[in-house]
């Protein structure tokens, strides 16, 4: 005997291939739309506290009221109180999540596990504080409204949270994993203004100057890890012998501190292996993709393909897959490259873009610019200055 859904799918068969030309084309139909062409989005500020990215965003056609969208949070990174008029389903995707509904015990989120959120009930919900989590995120429109945010869970609340849900000690100052969750603020740290320092004389090969700077950023908490990163990371934009070059002044600079009798800090090597293979490319076409804000394409890219193959599989590849080194501290260097670097301002408009898709805010980037002034960079905080007023310009045009 057939089955139900066999019959089902016969009928279906039967009843599609009678339609006329004319008729089949009015009927509605199945539609895929690829995950490298969705847009992303950085979580508001004002909603979530972490880096946040919102990617793969639905919303089901009338007369369906659905809607939602892929939702990563970085470690310790989660949402602003809230309600949903007619509730809310998670499903989560990656890493270890948790969701408190107020008044009631915090619950760790897993992968696989789908989580039932009543119709206006208080709750929030965000990643562990040792790793992201990723989920899927479904509501209902009410009167065109899907979601009602309140006030924001507060640094105490949720170290109180995860040490109620039994998750392992924390240390929100320094995690022990690399954690890309930013606290929220209007300038730079001591660290952050050494990065692009470092990266601006790294790039105008200016020994003396990088070798100041790089005693800054290791007096302000950079790790050696950290720091051997930024200057890897950097060949890519400036070349190996420039890269080569820095990561020898570094080795002196440590060597010449032990000596010294300072410890710094060793730093965190990556916490796993990076894909190879499609997998390698997958991910880095994923983080291309965000950091870009859409799928990268042009004129150059279809004349010469296999530049972007490159850029996918090796620098947003194996190197952005690489988390002993945040991507705000990745940006910031890059910027930090390209503005000590004459030609390259497409290139820094570009990357002054990624940075604010990152998290970092525009009197930040303005910071920077002035560091570089404050060093003799004069030439270079002025393209950094052009950069950042163009990149705000086209911000501002896609939020209209």
């Amino acid at each position: 005997m057939k089955s139900l859904l066999c019959i089902a799918l016969s009928g279906a068969a039967t009843s599609v291939g009678a339609q006329s030309p004319g008729t089949a084309s009015s009927l509605p139909v199945v539609e895929i739309r690829a995950a490298a062409n969705q847009p992303m989005a950085m979580g508001s500020a004002d909603t979530f506290t972490g880096m946040v990215r919102i990617t793969t965003p639905f919303a089901a056609q009338a007369p369906g009221r659905a809607g939602g969208a892929t939702v990563k949070f970085e470690a310790g990174a989660r949402t602003a109180w809230h309600t949903h008029p007619l509730g809310q389903t998670l499903i989560v995707t990656d890493g270890l999540g948790l969701v408190q509904q107020q008044g009631q015990p915090v619950l760790a989120m897993r992968v696989g596990d789908v989580v039932t959120i009543p119709a206006n009930v208080r709750h929030w919900h965000g990643a562990g504080p040792h790793g992201a989590m990723t989920h899927v995120a479904i509501a209902e429109k009410q009167d065109g409204q899907s979601v009602a945010w309140q006030d924001k869970v507060s640094d105490q609340d949720y170290q109180t949270a995860w040490r109620s849900a039994g998750l392992q000690e924390f240390n929100a100052a320094q995690p022990p994993s690399p954690a890309r969750s930013y606290p929220s603020s209007d300038t730079l740290t001591a660290r952050q203004r050494a990065i692009p320092l470092i990266a601006a004389f790294t790039a105008s090969s200016d020994m003396p100057q990088l070798d100041a700077a790089l005693h800054q950023g290791l007096d302000a908490g950079l790790s050696i890890s950290e720091s051997k990163e930024l200057l890897v990371q950097l060949y890519a934009y400036v070349g190996f012998p420039k890269s080569l070059n820095a990561l020898g002044q570094l080795l002196k600079v440590v060597e010449l501190r032990q000596q010294q009798g300072i410890q710094d800090t060793p730093g965190a090597e990556p916490s796993h292996t990076v894909a190879t293979g499609p997998d390698l490319v997958a991910a880095g076409r994923r983080n291309q993709t965000e950091i870009s804000g859409g799928p990268v394409q042009g004129a150059v890219f279809d004349f010469a393909p296999v530049i972007n193959q490159f850029l996918q599989a090796h620098l947003f590849g194996d190197i952005f897959e690489r988390d002993n080194l945040d991507w705000q501290s990745r940006e910031l260097a890059t910027v930090g490259a390209l503005a000590a670097t004459p030609g390259a301002q497409a290139q820094l408009r570009s990357h002054m873009l990624a940075s604010l898709r990152v998290g970092l805010r525009p009197s930040q980037l303005q910071e920077l610019t002035q560091e570089l002034a404050l060093r003799g960079q004069t030439a270079s905080s002025d393209r950094a200055n052009a950069a950042l007023t163009q990149a705000l310009a086209t911000a501002m045009k896609g939020t209209q």
